[in-house]
């Protein structure tokens, strides 16, 4: 049965959808139509899922820790009271009012729309087939030799590199939705890989175990 790996892309999601080595990349304009792809195991999304009412997660924390310098990459997740913001000023205030002093940088801010739509669609129960996962930490996994930054020529080779052992990536890409960006397409089918981990029972996992208020788990997997 297919995988498949979403990565956000301009207030839509771009999704590769994986079954063995063959991928086909797909434009998705909202988290309805990800969760309506029919037929899939295991939706790999980078994308917050399970959120802290008072602090950090760990799983956060520990990703960036993992991935060395390029832990700039793992945005912290905001606090649940966040998502019922209508601004900028107040995401800062409920962060500030729920955690005790710490802010919300601008960057984890502008995922704040797609966190809630993400939080809503997953429903009570949350859908359990739907997993966050992080690029960075699946690049490193198939090639430690993934150093540079995605939004150069060297950090995008040493990406397509690490891919193609597993996936037929660039055939996938060449098929690619008109408009799509390299980069989101990569992401997405680094996703997708670790999705296939996730539902073969193989994917590594960093958390503490931690379940949200609405049941969701707090922990990245790749």
């Amino acid at each position: 049965m297919p995988v498949l790996g979403v990565d956000g892309w301009r207030g839509a999601w771009v999704g590769a959808l994986l079954e063995g080595r063959s991928v086909t990349l797909l434009a998705l304009a909202d988290v309805a139509a990800v969760l309506a792809v029919p037929d899939v195991e295991v939706v790999g999304i980078d994308m917050p899922i399970g959120l802290s009412e008072d602090g950090v997660r760990a799983c956060d924390v520990a990703a960036r820790r993992r991935l060395g310098r390029a832990g700039s990459s793992v945005f912290p997740a905001p606090v649940r009271a966040v998502l019922r913001a209508r601004d900028y000023a107040e995401a800062r205030r409920l962060s500030v009012e729920a955690t005790g002093g710490r802010s919300l940088s601008a960057q984890s801010f502008q995922l704040v729309r797609s966190i809630a739509a993400l939080d809503d669609a997953l429903g009570d129960p949350p859908l359990g087939h739907v997993v966050e996962v992080h690029p960075e930490l699946a690049f490193r996994a198939l090639d430690d030799r993934v150093g540079d930054p995605k939004s150069g020529a060297r950090g995008q080779a040493q990406r397509i590199r690490a891919l193609e052992p597993v996936v037929d990536v660039l055939d996938a890409l060449a098929g690619s939705p008109p408009g799509v960006p390299l980069v989101d397409a990569l992401d997405a089918c680094a996703a997708a890989w670790s999705a296939r981990r996730v539902a073969d029972g193989a994917a590594e996992c960093v958390g503490d175990g931690a379940i949200d208020a609405r049941g969701r788990p707090m922990r990245i997997c790749w």
